[in-house]
């Protein structure tokens, strides 16, 4: 028996109750109730404190509304005991054929098992990495890579139609500055003031001038726009090429440039207009975006005719909303903290729903330490650390586990020594290691004609039925990191899980010895073990890591 199906019991109690008019429910009887593993051994399986959240409700004494659900619940199929503790607290004891029948149906889902319609129907555009294309992606927007393809993962395991989506700025001040870098290094000069360095200039400025022999020798203005052009597009093969690698695909790539092209700018000033948010001063066109909580009106379009930052804002947020978006997601590093207060400001203005249309995820800064000490420079980029340098010390699967399990408004410190080793206290050795000793298992059963089969009364032992519950968990978890938008929470769940199989294998034994006959209970042991394989698997494919077969 898993959470949601005890909370569907609890759910089927309360009703029931109603329906009896043993007790009244002003608001209605919940469609789900909240179950969770007890903290301490000897209290059950699961405890719920629905007694304590609807007695006042009722009108009731907590305990007393207790004592009638016990007495509806231990009427169910599959409920051994309920004790009320304190003030009204409920502790579950499942019998063992109802909990030992979650090994057989997480194997019979197989991939699926975690699963949800939770954020069925939703329409969800994931922007993250939106790296500028002016070098290698930097280590903070590899944070973005594998928590924003985690959590697109989750969303979609949760029923959302997910949409990834990089923002590929090609517009602008910077572009200009990375095209006179990469000229300034064909003509074997030094690169501007405030331009940019590194191997990495010099390389793409030779592939230009591979391509453009004769760039260099146009006039600047005519070179400039040759370089930036062939720079831009290669430096962004580049990083499309690296994320790839780092097994992050976007859906689509969007050129800023086209919003200036296109007349989307003037299409979402329009907008704003009818919507009675828009006003001139100055000889400028404002936004009036304090009064939606922002700090200040903002310029949209400059006294120039110009448009000012954030005319491509409004503009690109539109666009997303007239595709058909439910629900646009922003991912940015902590050094844009303050863009959120108008942006939200911007989703107002619109007529949507801050927070709910709009949503901006801030991610904190990474370090990487090599013998104990801050790495900063990139023997490529010269200036930062890219994802070629975590790649190369510890690999695909290592980086992105590592990236993905701390919540995003905590700065982290990967440790390169740490999680390159193979031991227990690498958190992604440990796990994929789980998965690979079952996966190890499994073959010697299949060498020895060993079949798992569902014998769910069998599993009695105190630590199958440890297993059994955590295994239970995925979906609520999953549901959890969807809602919460916490995608670590699936590995920090992956590493209470690999332990407890340990614990589980250490004391049962899954195989017959020798001449020992194959029983029932080695059967049911061994589709334990299968659904404990399918978890870890379904886990780390959350993650966009590997399950190894072997190590």
């Amino acid at each position: 028996m898993t959470p949601e199906q005890l909370s569907t019991t609890i759910v089927d109690g309360l009703s029931t109750l109603v329906a009896e008019g043993a007790i009244t429910l002003a608001d209605g009887v919940p469609a789900e109730v909240t179950v969770e593993r007890p903290r301490q051994k000897g209290h059950g399986d699961y405890a719920t404190n629905v007694a304590l959240q609807l007695a006042k409700k009722a009108g009731m004494n907590p305990r007393a509304f207790g004592e009638l659900l016990a007495g509806q619940l231990l009427e169910a199929d599959g409920i051994g005991a309920v004790d009320i503790a304190g003030p009204g607290f409920l502790n579950i004891t499942v019998e063992a054929g109802a909990q030992g029948q979650v090994a057989a149906e997480i194997v019979a889902a197989g991939a699926s098992y975690g699963s949800s319609d939770a954020f069925a129907g939703e329409k969800i555009n994931l922007e993250f990495v939106s790296a500028n294309p002016t070098g290698p992606l930097h280590i903070g927007g590899v944070r973005w890579a594998a928590v924003g393809d985690a959590l697109g993962r989750v969303f979609t395991m949760t029923g959302a139609d997910v949409t990834r989506e990089y923002y590929f700025n090609d517009h602008g001040a910077q572009i200009d500055r990375f095209a006179r870098s990469l000229l300034a290094s064909a003509k074997g000069e030094s690169a501007p003031e405030d331009g940019y360095g590194g191997q990495y200039i010099h390389d793409i400025a030779a592939a230009v001038v591979a391509e453009r022999p004769d760039a260099a020798t146009l006039p600047d203005e005519d070179a400039q726009e040759v370089f930036r052009a062939l720079g831009v597009e290669m430096m962004f093969d580049e990083i499309k090429k690296s994320l790839h690698e780092f097994g992050v695909d976007f859906d689509v790539y969007f050129h800023e440039d086209e919003l200036h092209k296109s007349g989307a700018v003037d299409r979402a000033v329009a907008r704003l207009r009818e919507l009675g948010t828009i006003y001139e001063k100055d000889g400028a066109v404002w936004l009036a975006t304090e009064q939606y909580g922002d700090d200040q009106d903002r310029v949209v379009i400059k006294s120039d005719g110009k448009g000012a930052y954030l005319s491509g804002d409004l503009a690109y947020y539109l666009d997303k909303r007239e595709r058909g978006f439910d629900r646009c997601f922003i991912m940015l590093g902590a050094d844009h903290h303050g863009y959120v207060g108008r942006m939200m400001a911007m989703c107002a203005a619109f007529g949507d729903q801050p927070h709910v249309n709009l949503e901006i995820l801030i991610g904190q800064l990474v370090n990487l330490l090599k013998d104990g000490e801050p790495l900063r420079m990139s023997k490529r980029a010269g200036t930062v650390v890219t994802i070629e340098d975590l790649v190369d010390a510890i690999g695909v699967d290592a980086a992105r586990y590592a990236l993905a399990r701390y919540h995003t408004d905590s700065p982290i410190d990967i440790d390169l020594d740490l999680w390159a080793r193979q031991t227990n206290d690498n958190p992604v050795f440990t796990v994929q290691y789980a998965h690979a000793r079952i996966a190890s298992l499994l073959r010697n059963a299949a060498d020895l004609g060993v079949e798992a089969a569902s014998h769910p009364d069998l599993l009695t032992h105190e630590k199958e039925g440890e297993l059994l519950r955590v295994l239970a968990e995925l979906p609520r978890v999953v549901k959890a990191a969807a809602e919460l938008r916490e995608p670590h929470r699936v590995a920090r769940y992956l590493e209470e899980l690999a332990p407890t199989y340990h614990r589980f294998y250490d004391s049962c034994r899954v195989l017959p010895r020798g001449d020992e006959e194959t029983s029932d209970l080695h059967r049911a042991r061994l589709m334990l073990v299968e659904a404990t394989r399918v978890v870890l698997a379904n886990g780390l494919g959350l993650l966009g890591v590997s399950a190894p077969e072997r190590m």
